[in-house]
């Protein structure tokens, strides 16, 4: 049977198939993928130049026919006679294909290769055909349509691999195939970015998800500049593949990609032809199943079996199809290194290439070779170590120590060695650590390391390029509390110092990582730009083998060129405390048995919550309502008060609050039970939208009290326990859980995106300690509680802190309400201090007697009441009641006012008399004064008289008329001129002898 079509592509042997409309929200509404479903069949260009053949379809006995296909369609004559073909399930070994004239397996020529009965994508400058890229939104809009801000988001071609998109687009690149027999699909990929969701699963042609496991499902993380392989079993039939990313955008931070390289799928029935190798790689040998990238300074094009060698004025790197002309060398084309001391403990600096060598230094305006320094003495040995007579330092027997200056001498008795490493001076690097390059394109940086020592100091070397990941990597087998404190309760086990500074002029970025029990490389912190000298501290709560790793690349565009050269990381110290099998660069004390006891002079480990007297050497008990600094037991210093509103658990590991305290006032003493505050709390702000509109959550939980002093708030980052689960829940909970007073995640709901559950990720911790040890702590009323995370990021160099004002609202319940700021709706304007506001009726004092006054009522039938009320406003609850109401018997008029009023109205009385009396005597001497006046003579001398005055009840001679009545106002001029004394009021008076004058 003869089908009309032309031939197909070489690299369409597996089947075009259709892709249905997802259910799942892959596809946008607009937009259908048109792909004729039906079986491909594999072309043979034979040695006639007219035809070629071809396979019917399969039959249902699994039988097919092979048929000659003219070029020129129309033309059917002397075409050879169809015959019986290969069982359908047939293929070839891996380095042949079927010759489909003779249908016999032929091995492959060389600049040529095939895996039998799988394909390989391995070059990247173009999507290959069969591959389709759909980018789609997460959430629709609020009528069902889909969002265009994701048209031009897409996985993008950059030569040795295939980049995701950056954004928070959902882009999935999806390939189809169809296998006649059970196979697989592998991958090589870097998915160094947890803000990128990256999952990889499979569909039928009904476009139903096939039974995938988590761990087939969800990729897991890579550490920076490491490729991973994945591999998924395949079911004979039709399968949809999809690698599907997603990403998180909040706040702003750009994400890293996700890399894919390297797909092959096996399973399909058979490979028709030989795929050429691509240009820079090249398969010398016939029968080959892969191609080789051609060596430095060589170069190669498509389907070639060797590899050309560069002219010597041109260079290329590995794998590179053409060779470019060599630049003249300048400064970024060597680096200077310290060499190992030498007998004489002498060092130099010399100079080296940066390999591999682009450069030509024999030409107009090239830099030359800088020469060797002057030598010049070592730096001393490392504490914990010692120096013979080579000048190599090694370290101290157990039980020593040394500075690093001085041989190595035993800790006197009653102390012990104090175990750890403690990197200050960098002449070689230790044994214990490691220095590699990757870069991203080629997964290696040749023999050049990552990180050179200088002295005191290591710092990021030069690498191939700017974009590779300079590695420096610490191995900690262990840790091991010293004796003195083996004892203690406490969470921390060891801690890991280290001082660095970056020097940057572009885009460069520094990761600090860990590996815990070697299970996922996770990163702890990262730093952006040019940072300034300074250290940081990461703590370990738990016992087990761990890999710390700096991580340093200059710019991560994808360039392999030289540009940032000078761009630096420069680490200066690194510090690991109670480091099992370590070195010892100091004694501590420790507590000592009693003389009576055998073992006298031995060290013991205290009991919990106990120190070592300076004195006796003794354990002694710290005191109450003080805890044991976790670093220091020696001395009575070591047990640090409680701050105020605290005290300490039985083991004096840590100070609590158990919500309730007391604080005094103005002598007024106030009792707080914030007992209904001591659950977790949550708050959830949102939703929010990223740029293109994506919606997320902030969710806090906030644990203030109680739990004896326990961190109850728990953040969980599910995406990574997805990405993880190899990992084990013991370490999964150990990298992904944030224990805090208070902490953040960020949630991506479920709805619209295909995911089952919601999604949390970027969970951090925003008060690792509370402030009850620091005594930075106030009464929750009248001020804030102030909760702090000491430990640095790269955006908050002061660490992350949390303000919780905690409000007195009688009219709130007593669980109250958790809220923001209005003007910083995340809770924070600054991503560092977070602020937030809880009213609530526990957050008032108790009541006591002072939150009341009485008021007593009238007397009403011989009754008094008196009422208890509240002073307002109320700001008091619990704690004492208004007493009852209470009534007393009374009178309707009071004792005293009846004396008060009988004793008014005798004064009354008295008073009036008085002033009657005196006016009346007052009136009788005006009288006889007057009369005195008027007997003067007219020269204004008195007359001698015979006696003072009138005798009582004397009539006067003669009579005074008064022509007119005086007024008062007059009586009291009158009287007021007779009292002075330089002045006189004549009054003229009748006699015989004058002339009577008559007033009025």
């Amino acid at each position: 049977m003869l089908r009309d079509k032309p031939p197909w592509p070489p690299k369409q042997d597996g089947p075009q198939v259709s892709l249905c409309r997802f259910s799942v929200g892959i596809l946008p509404l607009s937009s259908v993928l048109s792909l004729s479903f039906s079986l491909t069949f594999s072309l043979s260009h034979t040695h006639m130049l007219d035809y070629y053949y071809e396979y019917t379809e399969c039959d249902s006995v699994g039988s097919r026919w092979r048929v000659a296909i003219p070029h020129n369609l129309g033309t059917c004559s002397a075409l050879p006679t169809p015959t019986r073909g290969t069982d359908c399930s047939f293929s070839c070994a891996a380095g042949e294909f079927l010759e489909m004239s003779a249908q016999q397996c032929t091995p492959c020529a060389a600049g040529s290769y095939s895996l039998g009965s799988g394909v390989r994508f391995d070059q990247w400058d173009t999507i290959p055909a069969g591959f389709t890229s759909l980018a789609t939104y997460m959430d629709p809009g609020p009528s069902g349509e889909e969002s265009q801000a994701c048209n031009s988001s897409s996985w993008t071609p950059q030569g040795v691999y295939l980049e995701s998109s950056r954004d928070e687009c959902t882009v999935s690149l999806v390939y189809a195939v169809h296998l006649e027999k059970q196979g697989s699909v592998s991958f090589s990929y870097q998915y160094p970015d947890n803000n990128i969701f990256f999952e990889f699963y499979v569909q039928n042609e009904q476009c139903q998800e096939m039974a995938q496991t988590d761990d087939q499902k969800w990729i897991k993380l890579t550490t920076n500049g490491e490729w991973d392989t994945h591999t998924v079993n395949l079911k004979s039939g039709t399968n949809i593949l999809y690698w599907r990313t997603t990403g998180i955008l909040v706040g702003g931070k750009m994400v890293k990609p996700v890399l894919l390289r390297n797909i092959q799928i096996e399973g399909v029935a058979y490979t028709s032809e030989c795929f050429p190798c691509r240009p820079g790689w090249f398969s010398s040998a016939p029968g080959s199943s892969s191609c080789q990238p051609c060596p430095r300074n060589t170069s190669s094009n498509k389907g070639a079996a060797s590899c050309t060698p560069c002219p010597d004025t041109q260079y290329s790197h590995e794998g590179w199809s053409q060779c470019k002309e060599r630049p003249p060398c300048s400064e970024k084309d060597y680096f200077q290194i310290h060499t190992a001391c030498d007998s004489e403990g002498k060092t130099q600096v010399m100079y080296r290439w940066v390999e591999p060598r682009i450069c030509e230094e024999n030409v107009i305006g090239a830099v030359a070779l800088p020469p060797t320094g002057a030598r010049e003495a070592c730096p001393p040995c490392n504490p914990g170590y010692y120096n013979t007579n080579d000048s190599t330092c090694f370290p101290c027997p157990p039980g020593t120590h040394s500075d690093g200056t001085s041989v190595c001498e035993e800790c006197p008795a009653g102390t012990e060695p104090v175990l750890g490493y403690e990197y200050k001076w960098w002449n070689v690097l230790p044994s214990n650590m490691k220095t590699s390059c990757f870069n991203v394109g080629n997964s290696k940086c040749d023999d050049m390391n990552g990180w050179e020592v200088a002295g005191d100091h290591i710092r990021s070397g030069a690498g191939g390029s700017d974009n590779d990941y300079l590695i420096l990597n610490l191995h900690v087998p262990g840790f091991k509390l010293p004796t003195s404190l083996a004892g203690m309760t406490g969470s921390e086990f060891g801690r890991i110092t280290f001082v660095f500074e970056t020097i940057c002029s572009a885009d460069c970025e520094l990761y600090f990582m860990m590996d815990v029990n070697r299970k996922s490389t996770t990163v702890v912190e990262s730093w952006e730009g040019s940072k300034e000298r300074q250290s940081y501290t990461h703590i370990m709560t738990r016992n087990a083998s761990v890999s710390y790793t700096w991580a340093f690349q200059r710019t991560n565009q994808a360039q392999d060129v030289r540009r940032y050269i000078t761009d630096v990381v420069i680490l200066y110290s690194v510090s690991v405390t109670n480091v099992q099998d370590g070195v010892a660069s100091a004694c501590r004390a420790c507590a000592l048995l009693s003389q009576s006891s055998q073992r006298s002079g031995s060290c013991i480990p205290c009991p919990a919550g106990f120190y070592i007297d300076r004195d006796t050497n003794r354990c002694q008990e710290c005191p109450p309502n003080t805890y044991l600094s976790g670093h220091h037991t020696y001395g009575e210093d070591a047990c640090l008060p409680c701050g105020p509103g605290s005290k300490s658990n039985k083991e004096h590991s840590r100070c609590y609050s158990d919500c309730s305290f007391s604080h005094t006032e103005n002598n007024r003493t106030l009792t707080f039970d914030l007992s209904s505050l001591s659950t977790v709390a949550s708050l959830t702000i949102g939703p929010s939208f990223t740029s293109k509109g994506t919606k997320y959550l902030h969710v806090f939980n906030v644990s203030l009290c109680g739990h004896q002093g326990k961190m109850a708030a728990v953040c969980t980052d599910n995406v990574t326990d997805l990405a993880n689960k190899d990992m084990g829940s013991d370490s999964t909970q150990f990298v992904n859980s944030v224990d805090s007073f208070i902490c953040q995640s960020t949630i991506i709901p479920a709805d619209g995106r295909g995911f089952r559950m919601a999604l949390a990720s970027q969970s951090i911790s925003l008060c690792l300690h509370n402030d009850y040890r620091t005594n930075l702590i106030c009464v929750f009323v009248f001020d804030s509680l102030f909760l702090r995370s000491t430990q640095a990021t790269g955006s908050c160099e002061r660490g992350r802190s949390a303000v919780m004002t905690i409000r007195c609202n009688p009219e709130k319940t007593d669980r109250g309400q958790l809220t923001v700021p209005s003007v910083c709706p995340a809770g924070t304007c600054d991503g560092c201090t977070f602020h937030f506001l809880w009213e609530s009726g526990s957050a008032c004092p108790s009541c006591t007697q002072d939150d009341y006054h009485q008021i007593e009522g009238a007397c009403k039938g011989g009754v008094q009441v008196t009422l208890s009320v509240w002073n307002e406003p109320k700001l008091c609850t619990k704690g004492m009641s208004l007493p009852a109401k209470s009534s007393a018997p009374c009178e309707a008029i009071a004792l005293w006012l009846k004396v008060g009023v009988g004793g008014g109205a005798f004064l009354a009385v008295l008073l009036v008399s008085l002033t009657f009396y005196f006016w009346k005597k007052n009136k009788r001497l005006e009288y006889k004064y007057s009369r005195l006046v008027m007997s003067a003579n007219k020269e204004c001398e008195l007359p001698v008289a015979d006696s003072c005055a009138l005798a009582e009840g004397e009539e006067p001679e003669d009579d005074v008329v008064y022509s007119h009545k005086p007024s008062l106002l007059g009586k009291l001029r009158a009287i007021a001129n007779k009292r002075e004394g330089d002045s006189s009021e004549s009054v003229q008076l009748k006699s015989s002898q004058s002339e009577r004058w008559v007033w009025g």
